[in-house]
C-alpha cells in the first residue's frame, strides 16, 4: 500500500510499504477514508534531521474497519470509525477517568510499532479502547467534520475545559489555526461572553468570528498584550487558551492573563523553559492544559457534528490526494491553507 513518510525537514514522500496485518488479537485493520495534515506535523517538517529510513506520518484519520482480532468486541468489519490521535486500552485506571493520553499500555501513532494515518490503511492497536464507531457510510458528507474529532476539535475543547471557562467570562485565544478556532467555538459553547482571538490571517479570523469570536487582535508580542489589555480595562482576561506551542505565544499568554486567571496550553510546546516565576506566583495564575484525551470527548461533541449545529468541517480549506500530500504540507507551511484534507 501507499503511505506518507518524512525523511527529513521538508522531505515528505509517498512510498510503497507492506499492507498492515493483525499482530495481536486486540488489533483492527482500518481502511483510511480521510486523513489530514496537522499543524503539529509542521514541527518535524521544519526541524527533522535527515532520516534514511523515513518515519511514517499522520495521527488524524477516519475509516472503515476491514478486519479485527479475535478479542475485539466493540467494532466489526464494515463499520465507519473515528481514530483518536492516541490509542488506548479503555480499561486501565487512567482510561476509566477519561485520561486516555496517559493509558498505561497505549501510545501515539507512529510510536511503539504503530504507523500513521496518512496512508491507505492502518493497524489499530487496542481497537476496543481506541476506535469510536459512528453510524454513517464512507460517502457521508459529514466525514470531514467527523475527522476533526480525531484531534483538533477535541483539542480546542480540552483547552476550554481545562481552563474552566464559565458562563459570562472573558477569554483570549492565541492562535488562529484549527485548534485555536475550535477553542473559540468551545469557549462560546461553555458560555463565555467575550472571546478575543489573536491571529493575523484574515480568512482564519473571519472563520473565528463565525465560530463566536467577539474581537480579533492581529498584533503579537507586547503590542498584542497591550491591545488585549486595552480591550479589557487594563486587566487582561480570566482565561487564556494558548494553541500555538511556541515560546512567544506562551509569553504572550502570561502577559494577558489577569490576576487569579488561568492559562491553558494545548499547542505542543516547542520549548523547554517558560516564564513561571515570582510574577505569576504573586498573581495567583494557574497554568494547565496538556495533551487532549480526544477519545474521552468524542461522545460529548459528536451530536453537534452529526446534526450540523457545528460546521466543524469548515476548517478544511484544501484537499489533496495521498500522492500529493507533500504539496499539502507546503500549503500549510506557507499559510496558504488552514488545514488540508487528504483523500487516500
Amino acid at each position: 500500500m501507499r503511505a506518507a513518510y518524512m525523511f527529513g525537514a521538508g522531505d515528505v514522500r509517498v512510498i510503497e510499504v507492506p499492507d498492515p496485518t493483525l499482530e495481536h488479537s486486540t488489533d483492527a485493520i482500518v481502511r483510511v477514508v480521510r486523513a489530514c495534515v496537522c499543524g503539529s506535523d509542521l514541527h518535524p517538517f521544519h526541524t527533522m534531521p535527515e532520516t534514511p529510513g523515513g518515519r511514517s506520518m499522520g495521527h488524524e484519520f477516519v475509516g472503515v474497519v476491514e478486519d479485527v482480532g479475535a478479542e475485539v468486541r466493540t467494532v466489526r468489519p464494515g463499520q465507519f470509525v473515528i481514530a483518536p490521535f492516541v490509542w488506548s486500552c479503555g480499561e486501565c485506571d487512567f482510561c476509566r477517568v477519561g485520561l486516555q493520553t496517559s493509558c498505561r499500555i497505549g501510545g501515539v501513532w507512529n510510536t511503539k510499532g504503530s504507523h500513521g494515518g496518512q496512508a491507505e490503511a492502518v493497524r489499530v492497536p487496542l481497537a476496543d479502547g481506541t476506535l469510536y464507531p459512528v453510524d454513517v457510510d464512507a460517502n457521508d458528507e459529514r466525514i470531514p467534520a467527523l475527522l476533526t474529532l480525531s484531534d483538533v476539535y477535541c483539542t480546542g475543547f480540552h483547552a476550554a475545559i481545562t481552563a474552566g471557562v464559565k458562563p459570562g467570562s472573558a477569554v483570549t485565544v492565541i492562535g488562529d489555526g484549527a485548534v485555536g478556532l475550535f477553542a473559540v467555538r468551545s469557549a462560546r459553547a461553555l458560555g463565555a461572553e467575550r472571546v478575543i482571538l489573536m491571529g493575523r490571517h484574515e480568512a482564519r479570523t473571519e472563520l473565528g468570528r463565525c465560530f463566536g469570536a467577539t474581537d480579533v487582535v492581529a498584533a503579537r508580542g507586547e503590542e498584542g498584550i497591550t491591545q488585549v489589555r486595552e480591550l479589557t480595562d487594563g486587566d487582561g482576561t480570566e482565561f487564556v487558551l494558548e494553541a500555538v506551542g511556541h515560546l512567544p505565544a506562551f509569553e504572550q499568554a502570561m502577559g494577558i492573563v489577569r490576576p487569579g486567571g488561568t492559562v491553558s496550553r494545548v499547542g505542543v510546546p516547542q520549548y523547554a523553559v517558560g516564564p513561571i516565576g515570582r510574577e505569576q506566583f504573586n498573581a495567583n495564575v494557574t497554568i494547565t492544559g496538556g495533551v487532549a484525551p480526544a477519545r474521552h470527548y468524542i461522545e460529548r461533541l459528536l451530536p453537534q457534528v452529526l446534526d450540523g449545529s457545528v460546521d466543524a468541517g469548515a476548517v478544511f480549506d484544501a484537499e489533496v490526494s495521498l500522492d500529493d500530500i507533500a504539496d499539502g504540507y507546503r500549503q500549510m507551511d506557507e499559510r496558504r491553507s488552514l488545514k488540508v484534507l487528504v483523500r487516500p
